[in-house]
């Protein structure tokens, strides 16, 4: 097993742990005053995308030529590491609620967690693990400052703010997901 601890000391998997834990509890005791309300989506987005934006250094090595000419086959391990950090993301802002007052509903943070992290992953394959952050700031960026989704396309748009269940987030937050973390697991980051 001293690979898999090399590998996670290599891809900053620790800090990147730490962060999005750190975020969390952050977030969570900013909000416990309920200003917003609980069934405000704001704060649980904001927590699960500075997650993603956290988990997504890790998509890099230090040293990219090293990761194309290894002898060992990357595509598994491309994909394991987004669905890993993916899982973490959204455990820990589970756990963190568990504690204290509900934010979001499970398959709100399962979904929207998927998304933003192929956008990490998408951002990684297009732009590097340093800027892989940039996606997911992006979009949540317009999405908190959007107006109302009356429309399909704002409702595309606006994937992350929308009620669980609903078809366009959840179509949006799946085709993400898939096409983010095979761009990612084929082609590895961009140098």
């Amino acid at each position: 097993m001293r690979w898999l601890r090399l590998y996670a000391r290599s891809r900053q998997i620790p800090a990147s742990i730490a962060a999005v834990v750190i975020g969390a509890v952050a977030v969570w005791a900013l909000g416990r005053d309920g200003a917003e309300g609980p069934g405000d989506p704001r704060l649980p987005v904001l927590v699960l995308a500075a997650g993603a934006m956290a988990a997504s250094i890790g998509l890099s090595g230090q040293d990219l030529a090293l990761d194309r000419t290894a002898a060992i086959r990357w595509v598994p391990r491309r994909a394991a590491h987004v669905l890993l950090a993916g899982a973490v993301v959204a455990a820990v802002p589970l756990a963190v609620q568990a504690v204290g007052g509900d934010m979001a509903t499970s398959a709100f943070v399962v979904r929207d967690t998927a998304g933003l992290m192929g956008l990490a992953a998408l951002g990684a394959a297009l732009s590097g693990g340093q800027y892989a952050w940039t996606l997911p700031f992006a979009w949540l960026s317009f999405a908190l400052f959007a107006p109302p989704p009356t429309s399909t396309p704002m409702r595309v748009a606006t994937w992350m703010l929308l009620p669980p269940g609903t078809a366009a987030g959840t179509w949006t937050a799946l085709v993400l997901a898939v096409v983010g973390t095979a761009a990612y697991a084929v082609g590895g980051p961009r140098r």
